[in-house]
């Protein structure tokens, strides 16, 4: 078993059928030019999968720092629709890169690449940011029940009923700061509370499928004032994948790459060149 790292950093201040052909209409007509690497790029797209009640958007201090330091990055629309759908349709976009890839996963994202690397042999790093890593079988609901503490639902809106007999879910925008971006600007989070993008009510409960952190080397990053998923939660799950690193941001709030990019950053950077210095998978068994 590898031995895991832990540093610490102070805190600076649709139905499923249409959904499927629609996410991978996205990934066939995306231009694939801006996911591969440049002719004689040797560094790996970085994929960044967003969670629950945030976009695409979550990341740009991330993309910035990383587009600025060479590396070629993809930051994916999940759909949130459940964790099967999901993980389709970000494997579509790991299947249509050309060379090797470091997945990155926040909260519900992190489940989302957990199947979604699996088979897809291009995948040779995961990065939870936040994330769940569940197991075989496992939810986030139940990962949520084993360990105690979050503070998540009752901050969580009247869920909005869907066509297909489902609901999506929100958290109420006034306790959306203190809840998930405790440690953003007031201003920042007001924006974030009001672009959140919503998760089914089902994803919350749908079980892993595979388990790819079983075979692809990982490395964990989170706040210790993450009030959605608790520390003890974020170390169980780091410690059982055998984390390569694991960073814990003191003070910090779920939405680590948003105030801290620099730390998220630098932990991606490494997962990136294990890939070039040691390109070795682990041999357990899924």
């Amino acid at each position: 078993m590898n031995y895991k790292i832990t540093t610490s950093l102070n805190t600076q201040r649709f139905p499923t059928a249409l959904m499927i052909a629609f996410c991978t209409a996205l990934v066939t007509f995306s231009p694939r030019a801006l996911a591969d690497p440049p002719a004689g790029q040797d560094k790996p797209t970085i994929v960044l999968v967003h969670g629950a009640f945030a976009e695409s958007s979550s990341w740009n201090s991330v993309v910035s720092r990383l587009l600025k330091s060479g590396y070629p990055v993809v930051a994916a629309a999940n759909p949130l629709r459940g964790v099967e759908i999901d993980s389709k349709y970000v494997s579509s976009i790991f299947q249509s890169i050309k060379g090797p890839v470091v997945a990155v996963g926040h909260s519900y994202g992190g489940s989302v690449i957990t199947v979604a690397a699996t088979g897809n042999s291009n995948v040779k790093a995961l990065v939870y940011v936040a994330g769940f890593a569940p197991d075989v079988g496992e939810s986030i609901d139940s990962i949520s029940a084993q360990f105690t503490g979050s503070t998540l639902g009752p901050t969580l809106a009247v869920p909005v009923l869907l066509p297909d007999g489902g609901k999506d879910l929100y958290i109420q925008q006034d306790k959306f700061h203190a809840q998930f971006a405790a440690d953003v600007p007031e201003a920042d989070a007001k924006i974030m509370a009001a672009t959140q993008r919503p998760v089914t009510e089902s994803a919350i409960h749908d079980h892993a499928m595979s388990a790819a952190w079983k075979t692809i080397p990982s490395w964990f990053i989170f706040g210790t004032m993450d009030k959605n998923i608790t520390e003890a939660a974020h170390i169980f799950m780091a410690q059982r994948a055998e984390s390569k690193e694991t960073v814990d941001v003191k003070g910090a709030s779920h939405v680590v790459m948003v105030s801290h990019p620099d730390a998220v950053v630098a932990l991606i950077k490494k997962a990136a060149a294990s890939i070039i210095d040691a390109p070795t998978a682990k041999t357990s068994a899924q």
